[in-house]
């Protein structure tokens, strides 16, 4: 199992081949982009502390 702040290396293939879309992007799709992100990642925190909760 890997480290968790580092990434796999399928994950390393698959954040190449997203960079070449990313750059693509114009400015409004890439601002749309990260705020769809962003969002996930605060999704992603409220179900991680949920299980942590339950684990309690």
């Amino acid at each position: 199992m890997s480290k968790p702040g580092k990434l796999t290396l399928e994950q390393e293939f698959k954040l190449q081949m997203l960079e070449g879309q990313v750059k693509s992007l114009d400015l409004d799709q890439a601002q749309g982009y990260i705020l769809e992100l962003l969002r996930q990642m605060m999704v992603k925190d409220n179900i991680m502390k949920g299980l942590l909760r339950a684990e309690l």
